[in-house]
């Protein structure tokens, strides 16, 4: 048997085909840059952001094109039926069935995926002098990310099929709300148990960064659980920032990088971006959004494998290479919509911060600084922009900055 795609498929995969095409000719041919950028950074330091962005940019898409063509011709050229059969004929109707086809497809696109997630993670890094980790170092944090995607995917596929085989016709709701409990845990947990796995965290111990923190803290009537340094320069010599958890686990998280080479006046502008998204309730809207988002995905999941799959009573295991394409086609087709929401957020948490600061020219000093050492792009092509910047880029985020502070004069 060979399955077929209906009009939706044809529709998922021709916009994810077009907007990979697109992506990477605006990676292949960027355009014009916007003479604006030349007012903050030197023409090296655009250029030299260009350079360090396309081949990113580029193994991204390609990496893309990759397991979604390995997927597509998995599903609707009939090989995902025949690996299926031949599971069935091993393992029986079990739950072991649908285990076992999940781990050789997730070896399968780990094999295809490891090429792009090598060169770019660790070669290229190493090229532009950011990665500080050794060849070993980066392996062993790709066994132990992988190992907990394989537990976790794991455990997922076979609550899963469970919820199919018992409820049918409901699955899809049952297991949208699992999800979305999920998603509210892993932001409670995640901060407290997985993150230490990869780095330490420990309390700012700079007698003027707590201070700083207090005052700002004050300022903005919100009180901060916890600022915590991360060990970041064990792999990277970028600086960073962000903030995570919900109640009891929230907190600011600074690169230690961040701390080591930036004055105060910019740390303080880190922190009140950081301290804006949580008075603005960012992380409450962006799950909010997601809690909305996940249970229409897995609704329309619902519909396109009652029209796909024989019977609805029971999903043979080549099922699960149907969901892991629908997946993956809808998660990048949806990428701009998804950026569009969380660049939003960031040039609102921009402009809180200059409230909260008062220091305009130290919040664009920030930007300047963050840009230059991190290799920016700070005049992408506005369709990369669009599509894939969960960010604005540096020279739009120093125009807010400037009009909030012309507001506050």
């Amino acid at each position: 048997m060979q399955l077929k795609a209906n009009g939706l498929w044809l529709l998922l995969i021709a916009v994810a085909g077009f907007f990979c095409l697109l992506y990477i000719w605006f990676t292949l041919f960027p355009g014009r840059i916007n003479p604006e950028v030349f007012n903050y950074f030197s023409k090296q330091q655009v250029y030299d952001g260009r350079a360090y962005s396309f081949v990113p940019r580029l193994l991204y898409a390609l990496s893309f094109l990759a397991q979604a063509s390995f997927l597509i011709r998995l599903v609707f050229g009939g090989r995902a039926v025949a690996v299926s059969r031949s599971i069935l004929q091993i393992t029986g109707r079990s739950i072991w069935s649908y285990l076992l086809f999940f781990l050789v497809l997730w070896l399968l696109l780990k094999l295809i995926s490891l090429p792009f997630d090598l060169y770019t993670g660790f070669f290229w890094q190493h090229h532009w002098g950011f990665s500080t980790q050794t060849l070993g170092a980066w392996w062993s944090d790709y066994f132990k990310s992988a190992g907990l995607e394989l537990v976790l995917s794991a455990a997922g596929v076979a609550i899963l099929f469970g919820i199919i085989g018992r409820w049918p016709n409901f699955w899809w709701l049952i297991t949208a709300t699992l999800v979305s409990l999920w998603l509210v845990l892993q932001s409670l947990l995640w901060p407290v148990l997985v993150s230490p796995l990869f780095n330490k965290f420990e309390p700012v111990k700079d007698p003027a960064i707590t201070a700083m923190v207090q005052q700002l803290s004050q300022k903005a009537r919100l009180p901060v659980d916890q600022v915590l340094v991360m060990d970041a320069s064990k792999r990277t010599t970028k600086a960073n920032a962000y903030f995570t958890g919900l109640f009891g686990t929230k907190r600011i998280v600074l690169y230690d990088n961040l701390l080591a080479d930036y004055h105060i006046e910019q740390v303080r502008a880190v922190v009140a971006h950081e301290m804006a998204h949580w008075k603005r309730g960012h992380i409450v809207k962006g799950l909010a959004l997601g809690v909305a988002a996940n249970f229409l995905i897995w609704l329309v999941l619902f519909l396109v494998l009652q029209d796909m799959v024989p019977s609805a009573r029971y999903y043979p295991p080549y099922t699960w290479a149907v969901i892991v394409l629908f997946f993956l086609l809808v998660s990048f087709v949806g990428s701009p919509l998804q950026n569009y929401v969380s660049r939003g957020m960031e040039r609102e948490a921009d402009r809180v911060s200059v409230l909260l600061t008062g220091d305009v020219p130290g919040a664009v000093q920030l930007e300047v600084n963050l840009a230059v050492k991190n290799h920016s792009d700070v005049s992408p092509p506005n369709f990369i922009r669009w599509f894939s910047y969960s960010h604005p880029p540096a020279l739009t985020r120093i125009n807010d900055i400037i009009q909030e502070g012309r507001k506050c004069d």
